[in-house]
């Protein structure tokens, strides 16, 4: 449930700009601000019906683009593979000699930037 949660948020911050407008903000208002579909049916003047439609195409249109083009599936592959790198060259930095350590060091700083 958590990483569904995670991955609809990663659907939308990767490829919300897809969606029109209004299914940009049923989208939003229902997971990023966890109004229900019969607040957000009532505050947009429409049937609840009418927003979970809108939800169910909207998810399925960014899963979609996602079966497509892998953004997010490379997105999650390279910070695995970053953090990888960071905890091996945190094994060089506590066992290397001086030079190893200042070079291990300089990688790490690198890594962090990349993955902040």
């Amino acid at each position: 449930m958590a990483d569904d949660t995670v991955f609809r948020t990663m659907l939308y911050d990767f490829y919300g700009e897809l969606l029109t407008d209004k299914q940009r903000r049923y989208y939003d208002l229902h997971y990023n601000e966890d109004l229900s579909l019969a607040e957000i049916a009532e505050m947009e003047r429409v049937s609840r019906q009418c927003v979970w439609d809108s939800l169910r195409r909207s998810e399925a249109a960014m899963r979609e683009t996602e079966k497509r083009t892998g953004l997010i599936a490379r997105f999650r592959q390279r910070k695995r593979e970053l953090a990888e790198l960071e905890a091996e060259l945190s094994t060089l930095l506590e066992a290397g000699e001086e030079k190893t350590r200042q070079t291990a060091a300089r990688c790490i700083e690198k890594l962090r930037t990349l993955t902040d």
